[in-house]
């Protein structure tokens, strides 16, 4: 966990290392951002099944999702990264959110050509995970900046995360004290979606961490537990998420649980092959 400020946008920073579980990971939409700076060989993401697969060598920046990416890998991989609350890469962003909404860039897209270079080289040739992940911190914190609303959409996004979801979006903004179409802009402005639409991935992405995938699954039990209208309301939201409908999200679920045991990868992304 990094050290105040940074730890009111990021969850975490981690580093990724060794031959990925497939060639081809399905990411459904997760109420977060990501930051890759990539250290091995280019990578490629699809934002969609109707998009081509782009590739990225330096690394890239994405946003709120509001569909599964596809990311394909090398044989084998090597980044640092991070794990941003959904309003975290904000700051550090010189483009509205929304314009990154679907459209992963590279981190050259971003901070610029020279200053990704330097930033890759330093991580490169440092002394281990440890060195990396702080000199990664140390750029996020020289990066920093004020961000005009930051604290509204900080404060009314934690409390979609802390209720799964399902708070009234309508009562948000007059918690907040301003109109909802202030804080729909903020919103799109800072995270890149509104908060209606970070709240359904909120309660999507919390209903399905909850599951217990080696057990039987009671979807109805499920459907209802989370708050959905129905069983047909979840099943819809279930393949606008992932494209799957939940039996088959549960045959490649528990074929990654099978194949990988316990990889850290295991609880989110799906195998595309």
């Amino acid at each position: 966990m990094p050290r105040p400020p940074l730890d009111g946008l990021i969850d975490d920073l981690y580093y990724l290392e060794g031959e990925p579980p497939y060639a081809r990971l399905m990411l459904p939409p997760i109420p977060g951002a990501l930051l890759i700076v990539n250290l091995g060989a280019p990578f490629r993401i699809r934002a969609g099944t109707e998009i081509e697969a782009a590739e990225y060598a330096d690394g890239c920046v994405v946003t709120v999702p509001t569909r599964a990416f596809e990311f394909g890998y090398p044989p084998r991989t090597r980044s640092v990264g991070v794990h941003f609350k959904p309003w975290g890469p904000a700051p550090f962003l010189p483009m509205p959110a929304a314009e990154l909404c679907d459209r992963p860039v590279t981190v050259e897209q971003v901070w610029g050509r020279a200053a990704v270079a330097g930033l890759r080289d330093r991580l490169a040739t440092a002394d281990g995970p440890h060195e990396m992940l702080t000199l990664l911190e140390e750029e996020l914190r020289r990066r920093l900046g004020e961000t005009a609303g930051l604290g509204l959409v900080r404060r009314t996004s934690s409390v979609i995360a802390a209720t799964s979801g399902s708070v009234a979006i309508g009562e948000l903004g007059v918690a907040a004290g301003v109109s909802s179409t202030h804080l729909a802009r903020r919103f799109k402005e800072l995270i890149g979606v509104t908060p209606k639409r970070l709240a359904r991935t909120q309660r999507f992405a919390a209903t399905m961490l909850a599951i217990d995938f080696a057990e039987p699954i009671d979807w109805g039990d499920v459907a209802g537990g989370a708050g959905y209208f129905d069983q047909a309301h979840f099943g819809h939201e279930f393949r606008a998420f992932t494209g799957l409908t939940p039996t088959r999200y549960v045959e490649v679920r528990r074929r990654f649980l099978r194949e990988h045991p316990d990889h850290v990868l295991d609880s989110w992304p799906l195998p595309a092959d």
